[in-house]
């Protein structure tokens, strides 16, 4: 390195040491340190004088300096020297700017640049520095401030360089000449796939003294589709045991494809021929294999071996390769069936009997078959899955496999019943297979048909002869398994029916048709129609029914306008559940209006009974003698319920009491229970009566005191009857007896009789 710089040094000092030098510039007058100084006037005391001027004392060019520099001495860049400058040491030169002191250094008496330090052009070109010329003496500048620039000159201290480096590239194999050539025909990617290539970059044109620089190209070789798949041997030899289940794998092949990735899958498929229905072939997509699928069960006593081919060939293929031959391989697959113990089999996959309801238990309705198709067989026994009868209706003979009832069946209650039927061998119970068993409870005609509803239909008054009003149906509990027909007419006893008769439309349906030419609600406001329905099982079963039709008013067109509360006001529009809302208010209403005047009543009934004036209450009692006709005592209603008090004797109020004289023997109080009991009824007839005046009065002739004018009032010794008396005489008596007057009396009676 010392060497070449050097020779640099010495190539740089023969072509461009001219400009090095600093008093007279070199460069074109277009450079700022290049252009003429401002003219002044320089005496000897340092004063300006107007009237003199002088040329620009000094100027330099832009310096240069050798990058790389290794020399023990600092590098001599240039020297600056001014004009004023008369080298007796009066001017000091100063450096400033970029690298000032660090990387470059002046002498400020000569005006030497020196550089201290190496330089490199590639980390920066150029520096840009200013220089002053000073006064020693006074410090005052001698020379404006100027600025240059020191250039780094440029050496081949670099090599070439491969910036992404390595490279790496592919091209695919048997690929013609590229950028990089190939140096060998028919590169093959199965022989070798990665390449190493070495490039190296000289600068200066490759010759002396320049540098060189290298960098490194993996090339790997893609594949293509240039191999075809071959099997790595001709036949394939495979061991399959017969009990192996339909859809699982029983065995692998392996063609080989030296191509890679999508070049290299493989479709296999079996060559139609033997064995060909029996099994199927895919393709496994990791590990590129082909796998055998059983597609039928296998049975060792029925073929032992079966024999196939089978053919790998590639999924893509390239064109640029058909004329190597077909890119396909066969290979023979030799499948042997291995024996093993299996369960028996029944004779068929399933069974299925049928049995009439009601059927005797221990009836024998089917039996199912399986046997041992081993070599060498061994009997076998049966047995019903408790899971499948829970009930435990069915049994089966454990030898012979027949299948017999062991409840009544009820088709009503179950239809149909799946049980399962388990077969083992003896020689080796645990191998065992089963069988599902349908059976179908057959139907006995035991019920009768029914007419569904309706039960209730109308028929408009202006109904016309044959006019259909009515469409019926029937059902049946009873199933038969061609399904029931039904039968539609009168009873015998209504064949003549004048109003309406049965159409049956022979489909399981019929028509009610009117007989006659209008109906009348005056007349008759609903009819009663029979109808007997008919199923065609046997026994044949049938029943009657009864059909209520209601004649009701219709429009011309048929609709109907009046048949009940609801349709009376159908026209305004109004639903069911507004009518029986409507009708609830009414209700509600009349019941308010009871209860209140109910209320009213019973106010107006207390108001009565607590007047001094009402004499409803008032019995007069006339059990002892009195004063005479002035004697009107009279006591509480509650005297005629308590007989106890009709014994006790009261005296009058006006007059002094006296010993009371009976004129015969009172009778005893339970003789008079009679009389108690007519009025007690009375009183409650006349209690609950709304009509009932308000100003009756009841009382009571049980028998008459003693003393009395008017002589005994009762009736009970009277030997004529009631209707016989003449009570005119009463009016005569006096005001006391006016009550009994208008009771007994006409009812023309004048009032003025009595004074």
């Amino acid at each position: 390195m010392l060497t070449r710089n050097c020779l640099s040094l010495l190539l740089w000092f023969l072509f461009d040491g001219g400009l090095l030098t600093p008093l007279h510039s070199q460069q074109p007058p277009q450079t700022s340190a290049s252009k003429q100084k401002e003219n002044v006037i320089i005496t000897m005391s340092g004063r300006r004088s107007a009237a003199q001027r002088v040329k620009r004392g000094w100027v330099w060019n832009q310096f240069f300096v050798l990058e790389e520099y290794m020399g023990s001495e600092p590098q001599y860049v240039g020297k600056l020297h001014s004009d004023l400058d008369k080298g007796i040491g009066s001017v000091k030169y100063t450096l400033l700017g970029d690298g000032a002191g660090t990387i470059f250094t002046i002498d400020d008496t000569t005006g030497d640049i020196h550089a201290i330090r190496s330089l490199d052009r590639e980390e920066k070109p150029f520096y840009t520095l200013r220089a002053q010329a000073v006064d020693i003496v006074t410090g005052k500048p001698v020379e404006p401030e100027s600025e240059f620039i020191i250039k780094v000159q440029d050496i081949n201290d670099n090599e070439p360089k491969f910036l992404d480096g390595p490279y790496v590239a592919s091209v695919p194999e048997m690929s013609p000449v590229g950028v990089i050539r190939t140096a060998l025909p028919n590169m093959d990617r199965e022989v070798k796939e990665q390449y190493q290539v070495l490039i190296q970059a000289k600068d200066m044109g490759g010759q002396l003294g320049g540098l060189a620089g290298t960098t490194t190209v993996n090339i790997t070789l893609t594949d293509v589709n240039d191999n075809p798949p071959r099997f790595p041997k001709s036949i394939f030899h495979l061991k399959v045991p017969e009990s192996s289940k339909v859809g699982s794998p029983i065995g692998r092949i392996r063609a080989v494809d030296p191509d890679f990735g999508k070049n290299a899958e493989i479709e296999y498929n079996i060559v139609p021929g033997d064995g060909g229905n029996l099994f199927d072939i895919i393709t496994d997509n990791e590990t590129q294999e082909g796998i055998l699928i059983l597609k039928k069960s296998l049975d060792f006593e029925t073929k032992k071996a079966y024999t196939f081919k089978v053919e790998a060939s590639n999924a893509y293929l390239d064109h640029h390769f058909n004329s190597v031959g077909p890119f396909k391989d066969t290979a023979t697959v030799k499948i042997n069936v291995l024996d093993v113990d299996e369960p028996p089999m029944f004779s068929k996959p399933s069974y299925t009997m049928e049995v009439y309801e009601d059927t005797p238990v221990g009836t024998i309705i089917g039996a199912v078959t399986a046997q041992d198709l081993d070599i060498g067989s061994s009997p076998v026994r049966y047995y019903i899955d408790e899971k499948s009868d829970m009930n435990n209706n069915f049994a089966v003979d454990p030898i012979e496999g027949t299948i017999a009832t062991n409840e009544l069946l009820d088709r009503e209650s179950t239809a149909q019943f799946n049980i399962s039927i388990i077969t083992s061998k003896i020689s080796n119970p645990q191998l065992t297979s089963s069988v599902n068993v349908i059976i179908n409870v057959l139907d006995v005609n035991e019920f009768a048909p029914e007419v569904t509803l309706p039960y209730e239909t109308s028929v408009c008054e202006n109904a016309k002869p044959r006019q259909i009003i009515q469409i019926i149906g029937a059902a049946d509990r009873d199933m038969s398994p061609a399904g029931q027909k039904f039968s539609f007419r009168l009873p015998p006893d209504g064949l003549t029916n004048p109003n309406f008769t049965i159409h049956d439309y022979k489909n399981n349906s019929a028509g009610i048709e009117a007989q006659r030419h209008g109906y009348s609600r005056r007349d008759k406001e609903f009819y009663l129609l029979p109808v007997v329905v008919e199923d065609s099982s046997y026994p044949i079963q049938s029943s009657t029914s009864t059909l209520t039709i209601r004649v009701c008013r219709c429009d011309s067109r048929g609709a109907i306008l009046s048949c009940n509360v609801e349709a009376i006001f159908l026209p305004v529009g109004l639903s069911t559940g507004a009518l029986i809302a409507i009708l609830l208010c009414i209700i509600i209403l009349l019941v308010i209006v009871v209860l209140y005047v109910a209320l009213r009543r019973q106010k107006k009934k207390d108001a009565l009974m607590t007047s001094k004036e009402d004499i409803r209450d008032n019995v007069i009692h006339y059990d002892d003698e009195g004063g005479g006709e002035e004697d009107t005592q009279a006591f509480d209603i509650g005297a005629l319920r308590n007989p106890k008090v009709i014994e006790d004797n009261k005296g009058r109020r006006d007059i002094k009491p006296e010993p009371l004289r009976l004129p015969r023997q009172k009778p005893p109080v339970e003789y008079n229970s009679d009389i108690r009991d007519f009025i007690n009824e009375r009183l409650q007839e006349h209690d609950v009566d709304p009509n009932a005046p308000p100003y009756d009065s009841l009382a009571t002739y049980a028998y008459e005191g003693s003393g009395s004018v008017a002589e005994s009032l009762s009736s009970i010794e009277s030997p004529s009857m009631e209707i016989d008396q003449d009570y005119d005489f009463l009016s005569d008596w006096g005001p006391q007896f006016k009550s009994l007057a208008e009771m007994f009396g006409e009812e023309n009676f004048k009032k003025d009789k009595i004074t």
